[in-house]
């Protein structure tokens, strides 16, 4: 059976002798074709994700698993953060630890981002949310902005841009474009579903920014949904399809 080109490597490939990935990796690298991109690898992330495309998954289930996904996505998001060494007192004597020491922006983009900063901030509570309000027409499918309501220091640590979809890409090059114009040095995006068509918009519009999908998918159709996708992940996750 030949391989899709939008196949993520496989665990061979990223535990052979000189590869960058250590083996405890759960996200491995996409197809040389897309460097801006980390696809995850974990049966946890590939269960629920095939529950999520399920026509049959009620709305609070989807909610859930959403929400779910994100948190176990988060760790691998946030390995390169940076920590401050301390010493704290445990019940027998002290101990050097450890704490982020940058300010932690989680910034999703309505309505369907939602969905997934519950599960970010129940591992990092301690992060700042700002909201972005992006519409795309659905004719010339090109996005426009309604709500910016962002923190006014974003070059103070790092940015987490969330988005379920990235199908065309247009509302995700647009987010990413009014954070690096608030002053958003280190951005990262994550999103559940991903197109290659999006990947590519992404990459040539923010080549420095790196995306972490759940999965990559086959394409976008005419009316610029991932196939086969999951639906309008917004409706489904706030029941209004």
């Amino acid at each position: 059976m030949s391989q899709s080109p939008y196949m993520v490597a496989d665990r061979e490939s990223l535990s052979s002798p000189g590869s960058q990935f250590p083996t405890t990796i759960c996200a491995m690298a996409a197809p040389t074709q897309f460097p801006n991109l980390i696809v995850f690898d974990h049966p946890l992330i590939r269960a629920k994700v095939t529950l999520l495309r399920d026509v049959n998954t009620g709305d609070r289930a989807f909610r859930a698993l959403l929400s779910q996904i994100a948190g176990l996505m988060v760790y691998e998001v946030t390995r390169s953060f940076v920590t401050d060494t301390i010493t704290v007192q445990t019940p027998l004597e002290p101990c050097a630890g450890a704490r982020l020491s940058q300010k932690i922006t989680v910034v999703p983009v309505l309505r369907a981002g939602l969905g997934m900063t519950a599960g970010v901030l129940d591992l990092m509570p301690e992060a700042r949310v700002g909201h972005l309000g992006i519409a795309r027409d659905e004719e010339t499918l090109e996005p426009h902005a309604y709500l910016n309501k962002l923190p006014p220091d974003l070059d103070a640590g790092p940015v987490i841009l969330i988005d379920p979809m990235l199908a065309t890409g247009g509302s995700a090059e647009a987010a990413a474009t009014m954070l690096r114009n608030a002053g958003a040095k280190d951005l990262r995006m994550i999103c559940l579903v991903a197109s290659p068509e999006g990947v590519q918009r992404m990459g040539r519009a923010h080549p420095n920014m790196t995306i972490y999908a759940a999965v990559l998918d086959r394409e976008i159709n005419e009316k610029g949904y991932i196939l086969p996708g999951l639906g309008d992940a917004g409706d489904r996750l706030f029941g209004t399809h």
